[in-house]
């Protein structure tokens, strides 16, 4: 039997969520349609859009259904940019982080190679936070800023962001502001209203469609299936759409709308966040005990990110002199299923770009394995990975690291 401590990467699939899936999939009517097939799968997919949107406290009309979280940062972030360039042709600026997602990095990239997008990236602090004057500075007056993005949650480190004051600073200049809260939505405290209101009553926004705008989270991060996400968009935000072929979802992402996905989704959403005090301080009291026995086994472990503000099931550690993915390796042949904090093209270990940003140098970059917790983590559990870690850490050792350059 896997013990599985990979949840980050995608956790189980709710029994309710399970159950609320094969019992919307029995509908046959498509929510288009305006027969009363059609129409009883629409009431569905509406309801379901209000139970989603009561947990990200957001309204209903916000809620555009995706794909996933990939889809969704790539909507956010491609129709955010194509939309200010084209009302101002000057606004081709995109500030964002280092160390963020690769679905974040990659469509940025796109944009800079293919659209001319001017990328800026301001630093993190040794413990994976956002550098909030470097953020400011990298947003300057905001005349010339098309968008900004940043992570809620750090996916690699744990490390929460700054959001509250990062909001501010982007309202205050007037530039639009994407969170991805994909791998933070269902584990910390989120409130999209909520952020939005502060901007306003500090009257920092200039204008409506300004400040906080558009936030992307998936369901398979928190119980739900793989295959459905969602952007929260603002009423007053005009993005391009991606997709086009139908006009729904206010027409930012046309196309047949996944009723079972999400039917699915709220449900796990809303027990998730129900439920969430009470989960994460459970997870934390196993994070913290899995965190003090291996540093006591492995003498030179050291934890990643920030200590406190962090996410609750996340424990990022690095294991000097061993490289990660042989970690990884030796660990599943012993039944235990965790993360590297690095990405691995073409069998080549590269260095974490998020310690990397973090100033850590190449070697420490590459030894780190990301253990996150979940629901249906349990005390055996942590126990299983604390007994295999030694062996597992003296035969990577011995091992050594790859030199080679990547």
């Amino acid at each position: 039997m896997v013990v599985y401590l990979d949840h980050a990467a995608t956790t189980p699939l709710r029994p309710e969520a399970r159950e609320a899936w094969l019992a919307a999939s029995m509908l046959v009517g498509n929510p288009s349609s305006v027969h009363a097939a059609g129409q009883a799968a629409r009431r569905l997919l509406e309801e379901s859009r209000e139970r989603l949107a009561e947990a990200l406290e957001c309204d209903p009309i916000e809620v555009v259904f995706t794909s996933g979280g990939t889809e969704s940062v790539n909507l956010a972030l491609k129709g955010l940019f194509w939309a200010r360039a084209a009302a101002d042709a000057s606004r081709r600026g995109i500030v964002a982080p280092q160390g963020e997602h690769h679905a974040t990095l990659d469509a940025l990239e796109w944009l800079e190679s293919h659209e001319g997008a001017q990328l800026r990236w301001p630093g993190l602090d040794a413990l994976g936070r956002l550098d909030l004057d470097a953020w400011e500075a990298a947003l300057g007056d905001g005349t010339d800023v098309a968008l900004a993005s940043m992570l809620v949650a750090n996916n690699e480190v744990g490390t929460l962001q700054p959001v509250s004051q990062a909001v501010l600073r982007a309202a205050r200049v007037g530039v639009p502001l994407h969170l991805d809260a994909v791998g933070a939505f269902g584990h910390v405290p989120l409130s999209f209203r909520g952020l939005r209101e502060a901007q306003r009553d500090s009257g920092a926004v200039r204008g409506a469609g300004d400040g906080l705008v558009a936030m992307s989270v998936a369901a398979h991060k928190l119980g739900g299936p793989a295959g459905i996400g969602a952007l929260v968009v603002a009423r007053e935000a005009t993005p391009a759409a991606l997709l086009h072929g139908g006009e729904q979802q206010r027409g930012l992402r046309s196309g047949t709308q996944n009723v079972p996905g999400a039917a699915a989704f709220a449900a796990a959403a809303a027990l998730a966040v129900g439920e969430l005090e009470a989960e994460a301080a459970r997870l934390r009291a196993l994070r913290d005990g899995l965190v003090a026995r291996v540093r006591a086994a492995v003498p030179g472990a050291v934890c990643n990110g920030d200590p406190a503000q962090r996410l609750p099931g996340n424990a990022h550690i690095s294991f000097p002199g061993a490289q990660g993915d042989s970690l990884l390796l030796l660990l599943d042949l012993a039944g235990v299923a965790v993360s590297t904090g690095s990405a691995c093209q073409a069998g080549i270990p590269n260095p974490s770009h998020v310690l990397l940003a973090m100033g850590r140098d190449a070697d420490a970059a590459r030894s780190v394995l990301r253990v996150s917790l979940g629901r249906e983590t349990t005390q055996a559990d942590v126990d299983a990975f604390v007994a295999a870690i030694p062996g597992a850490y003296e035969r990577a050792r011995r091992a050594g690291m790859s030199r080679r350059e990547v």
